[in-house]
């Protein structure tokens, strides 16, 4: 029996969600292989919807989010890792249903499970987080579908966490990256991670034309909905777009034209079931070319008592930049 610290979310009546910091024992954590004690997590847009109670992400409470965790392996009926380890957890049902790194403790099997990256601090590791995998996966299927160094990018949802990384990992790539956001003060940042332009939301509003003047050789789009409509219009012959976001919602106005006049792709992104040897490929890429050190500075570390702040700014999309826990 050990007692530890979390935030565990509780549905005190029916509908009514609350967050508060409390005090567990990880005898009561599901029977796993791997016992972490977890240093570093980081805050994502679905952990917002599971401390508010999206039934869609976490279907039962009390629960503790965080889909991203990295620590120590304290115990281990695995034949992968043994107790003193470093290791890396995203994605799967961490944090979902699974008691997430928003606690100090996490019992996971090791399927889902990666050594961490001799190149990666632990810091650094959550830094990126499932944001970072996710804007890395989408870097990757670009390259794969023909981007080249020199071309022209658009990253929407800039500010936030897949949109901050994306921008920092193509402008090392040697992309001419274009950064789109409603945020007029977070030109800096984006400038300081390489974006050459910082353009607001105008440039993707929705339009009844099936066909646009062709912008762009490639668009990672991190919010979805007509932003991401848009964007497929708006794409230069033979280019891709990467959807992986969904907060201007679920759904757009498309025809059949931009891909069957211009040869357009539209390339999905999933960064939680992806098989884990595909994960170690683009940890790796992380700590290596790929690593860019600058997204520290865009970085903002908080401790327990602090994420029901942040959380509620990402309900409001006031946040800018990464957002990560460090564990005491």
């Amino acid at each position: 029996m050990t007692m530890y610290q979390a935030l565990q979310i509780t549905e005190p009546e029916k509908g009514i969600f609350a967050q508060q910091v409390t005090t567990l024992d990880t005898d009561n954590l599901p029977p796993n292989e791997l016992l972490i004690k977890v240093q570093y997590s980081s805050v994502n847009y679905k952990d917002m919807l599971s401390a508010n109670g999206n039934k869609g992400v976490t279907r039962n409470y009390p629960h503790t989010p965080g889909i991203d965790a990295v620590g120590i392996v304290q115990r281990s009926s695995s034949e992968r890792f043994k107790e003193g380890d470093q290791v890396l957890v995203t994605g799967y049902d961490l944090g979902m249903n699974t008691a997430g790194g928003f606690g100090e403790y996490i019992s996971v099997p090791s399927a889902w499970v990666l050594p961490l990256p001799d190149s990666l601090s632990a810091e650094m590791a959550m830094i990126y987080g499932t944001a970072g995998l996710t804007a890395a996966l989408s870097v990757d299927k670009l390259l794969q579908n023909g981007l080249k160094p020199a071309g022209q990018v658009l990253v929407t949802g800039a500010t936030g966490g897949v949109g901050t990384v994306a921008v920092a990992i193509l402008a090392k790539l040697g992309m001419h990256v274009v950064a789109s956001t409603a945020k007029s003060d977070a030109t800096d940042m984006l400038l300081m991670l390489g974006a050459k332009e910082v353009v607001g939301r105008d440039v993707l509003e929705a339009s009844p034309k099936p066909l646009l003047k062709e912008q762009w050789d490639a668009v990672c789009d991190t919010v979805g909905g007509e932003v991401l409509g848009s964007a497929i219009k708006q794409l230069k012959h033979s280019g891709s777009v990467t959807t992986c976001g969904l907060v201007a919602g679920t759904a757009f106005n498309a025809t059949v034209l931009p891909f069957i006049l211009r040869g357009v792709n539209l390339l999905g992104i999933d960064s939680v079931e992806i098989p884990l040897s595909k994960k170690s490929e683009m940890w790796n890429l992380i700590g290596s070319a790929w690593n860019v050190p600058e997204l520290a500075k865009a970085t903002t570390t908080v401790n327990l008592h602090g994420l029901t702040e942040v959380l509620g700014k990402m309900k409001q999309g006031a946040v800018c930049g990464r957002y990560i826990l460090k564990h005491d």
